[in-house]
């Protein structure tokens, strides 16, 4: 089953990570993203994962009572932002928690897993 990996993370830190030089802290979170997507290559459970751009140039687009609106910026002032996002296809749900928990547990930012519908979604 697959599942969409969002990563979320306080919004300075996000701005420090894409700077032009990115902070050593900024560095060695990459480097940690970049061995458990080794690993899930390694087992056939990698499908894909991106950086997203800076919420400051993102478009949220919502439907209000006179049409359709697009604005700049994410839909809500938030402490933190998503990320990045990674899909991976695994066999159960634990085995996507197991995934995660470890990558939360070295870097302490929280990430939601949301099984993607297709064949074989079960609600």
């Amino acid at each position: 089953m697959k599942y969409l990996l969002l990563a979320y993370t306080p919004a300075d830190t996000w701005d420090a990570a894409t700077a032009d030089t990115p902070t050593p802290e900024a560095l060695a979170a990459f480097a940690v993203y970049q061995t458990f997507q080794d690993e899930l290559i390694a087992s056939g459970e990698f499908v894909s994962t991106e950086g997203l751009g800076h919420p400051a140039v993102s478009v949220t687009v919502t439907r209000t009572a006179t049409g359709v609106v697009a604005t700049d910026g994410p839909f809500a002032e938030l402490k933190e932002v998503l990320a990045s996002y990674a899909v991976i296809d695994v066999a159960s749900q634990e085995r996507a928690v197991d995934i995660v928990s470890r990558i939360v547990d070295l870097l302490g930012e929280p990430i939601e897993i949301r099984p993607i519908m297709g064949a074989d979604f079960a609600a």
